[in-house]
């Protein structure tokens, strides 16, 4: 499994390049700026790109959707909480403040458990709301993508419309923390490092003492 992390975006989001070594197919997820750093990393690794696939609907994961789908015909994936939530009147406008380029629509919603192909791996999305009521997180071959969800000894924000901090800590509880301890955690922003594992996180970070 091919795994690249790129610090995108004026918001430093960190994008991900996931592709299959046989097959050379990959997924791009949370393209939040910087596309053509992004898409000249998936021409370098003679990489096709199968599908757009957001964590969450937050406008710096997103901004970068409609460049990377013009270029590659890429369907959009989102939880489909997200995708119903983000296209309100009042969400719209809230999150326009932002000034991010606006996502296309969705091409695909996916619920919890559901499995999304990129060649011959398979990443498994695990609901994790709470920073946004469609959060995911992406779980395949030892490596979990978490978007704003859980970050290196941080976990996100919970002050946007939408958030809500015992959610999001019930659902790393019950789909994070009970993966392997040598899961590697890629999170979705920088802000205590660059990646870590669950096993570090279920001794260091300070927001899940007591949960696990």
């Amino acid at each position: 499994m091919i795994v690249k992390q790129l610090v995108v975006g004026s918001m430093s989001v960190c994008c991900y390049v996931v592709g299959c070594e046989e097959t050379k197919k990959c997924a791009i997820i949370d393209p939040g700026g910087n596309e053509e750093k992004i898409l000249a990393l998936c021409r370098a690794e003679g990489l096709s790109v199968e599908a757009i696939i957001c964590t969450h609907g937050h406008p710096d994961h997103v901004c970068g959707n409609r460049v990377i789908q013009q270029a590659t015909g890429a369907p959009i994936v989102m939880h489909a909480a997200d995708a119903e939530f983000f296209v309100k009147p009042e969400i719209i406008d809230y999150f326009s403040r932002f000034g991010f380029l606006p996502s296309p629509p969705v091409d695909r919603t996916v619920t919890d458990g559901e499995k999304i192909v990129i060649g011959k791996f398979i990443l498994t999305v695990l609901h994790t709301p709470g920073h946004t009521p469609g959060g995911i997180c992406l779980y395949g071959a030892s490596h979990l993508f978490t978007g704003d969800t859980l970050f290196v000894e941080g976990v996100g924000r919970t002050d946007f419309p939408g958030g809500d901090s015992k959610q999001m800590l019930a659902a790393i509880k019950e789909k994070i923390l009970p993966l392997p301890a040598e899961t590697v955690v890629w999170p979705g922003h920088g802000y205590g490092g660059a990646r870590s594992t669950v096993g570090d996180e279920r001794r260091n970070n300070p927001y899940l003492k007591g949960n696990w």
